[in-house]
């Protein structure tokens, strides 16, 4: 009896043992875990991307012509020392350099041209002088002409008011070239003057438009030095709701940026912010860095809100084209993967293809590309459609161990969620 009981165990432990061999055979030989994901709808986008700097539209360097120390600043719009981000209008005072030198200057050319009109005075005076003497000589020498050399006028008499005459003459023209000669110092005083004036007037350094400040670079106290250079002071944006984007773009890609085409631009300050604007113009004069040409494009935007600061770093993407809003979205890797002994029939030769499960085994749908993305691309086809289930390749054994050991269902695909209308831009 025990030993038939023996038996009986062996036996049992042979057939499971079987069973187990041949069930584990099948699942492998048969049985193929897949990755797959569903078909979504959504937009994409094809771009160029590229990083710029936000810079003021208008920018104002506002400098000193003038050497000198500052003295003081003016007040802005609030009333307040003018400063870093003060408001100011055109034609208000920024700060006032050291006077003393150039109201001297004012004095000395005002002294000058006061001197240079007196001078003109006494010319004219001796004019009138020396045309009376002239009109006197005249008046002799016609009485010597009419009595001629004789017993009442002897020919010393006469050459001496012929001499007189001629002399007085040749006075009236001395006289009148005094006269020009003191013009002349009138208008050379009358421009040192003026000079002085301005330089004086150069003192008060005055906002030439609307705007804020941006940059205050010197102090009070501090020396300016005009020399070749004018020394910068202020810089001043004209109007910060309007700015500009400098973006470097690569020459690979420059052939497909032009004027009016729609911007997409994010910045790290708010990076779930998106903000548009358009290209205004690409600047002709290139850089080349590392042997790499790039070109300046200029991007115009609205900053009605004015969060957007100058300087800020931008990411940008240039719009190239789009897809429709509710296009069929595939990852790109279903559109490469394909069975290894699938062989496409002649209606699909060359035509892209993903494959779907169906209780038949796995089948290639043809589809259109309309658009390709960067994670995502766009595509249409009737017998495709959202929430189908696609597949992008096939699981290793490791994955598959995973998936059992997670208690998951290796041969169905995970929802996703949180996908639908989702838009993406592909890289460039």
């Amino acid at each position: 009896m025990k030993k038939m009981f023996k038996w009986l165990i062996v036996l049992g432990l042979f057939g499971f043992g079987g069973w187990w061999f041949f069930l584990d055979k099948e699942e492998t030989v048969e049985s193929v875990a897949y990755k797959t994901t569903p078909v979504i709808t959504g937009q994409v986008f094809s771009t160029i991307r590229a990083t710029g700097t936000i810079e003021p539209e208008d920018l104002i360097d506002i400098g000193a012509q003038i050497t000198g120390q500052i003295m003081a600043f003016g007040v802005d719009t609030e009333g307040k020392e003018v400063d870093y981000c003060s408001e100011v209008r055109k034609g208000q005072l920024l700060a006032r350099i050291d006077d003393v030198t150039y109201k001297a200057e004012v004095t000395i050319a005002t002294a000058n041209l006061n001197s240079a009109n007196a001078r003109l005075d006494s010319a004219n005076a001796n004019v009138l002088q020396l045309r009376a003497k002239l009109h006197q000589a005249e008046r002799d020498w016609t009485r010597a002409t009419a009595l001629g050399v004789g017993d009442a006028l002897s020919q010393k008499e006469y050459d001496a008011y012929q001499s007189a005459y001629e002399s007085a003459l040749a006075a009236v023209d001395v006289g009148k070239a005094s006269v020009a000669e003191a013009q002349a110092s009138i208008a050379q005083a009358q421009a040192q003057l003026e000079k002085a004036q301005r330089n004086l007037s150069y003192c008060e350094i005055m906002s030439t438009v609307d705007g804020i400040v941006i940059d205050r670079r010197v102090n009070i106290g501090q020396t300016v030095t005009a020399s070749m250079n004018t020394p910068s002071l202020f810089l001043v944006a004209k109007d910060l709701k309007r700015i500009e984007i400098w973006v470097p773009v690569n020459e690979a890609d420059i052939g497909e940026i032009h004027e009016g085409q729609e911007v997409v631009f994010t910045v790290d300050a708010f990076p779930n912010k998106d903000f548009t604007g358009t290209v205004r113009r690409i600047r002709l004069n290139a850089a080349m860095s590392s042997n790499v040409v790039t070109y300046t494009v200029e991007v115009a935007t609205e900053n009605p809100e004015g969060v957007l600061l100058p300087y800020l770093t931008a990411n940008v993407e240039f719009i190239l084209g789009r897809s429709a809003p509710d296009a069929l979205l595939v990852p790109p890797a279903a559109l490469r993967w394909q069975p290894e002994d699938w062989t496409p029939p002649a209606a699909l030769e060359g035509k892209p293809v993903v494959f779907v499960q169906t209780p038949n085994g796995i089948e290639g749908v043809p589809v259109e590309i309309q658009l390709v993305g960067d994670n995502m691309t766009a595509v249409t086809s009737p017998q495709l459609k959202e929430g189908d289930s696609i597949i992008t390749g096939v699981m290793t054994p490791i994955e598959t161990a995973q998936a059992k050991a997670k208690g998951k269902n290796p041969f169905v695909s995970a929802p996703s969620f949180g996908q639908k209308n989702k838009q993406v831009g592909r890289r460039r």
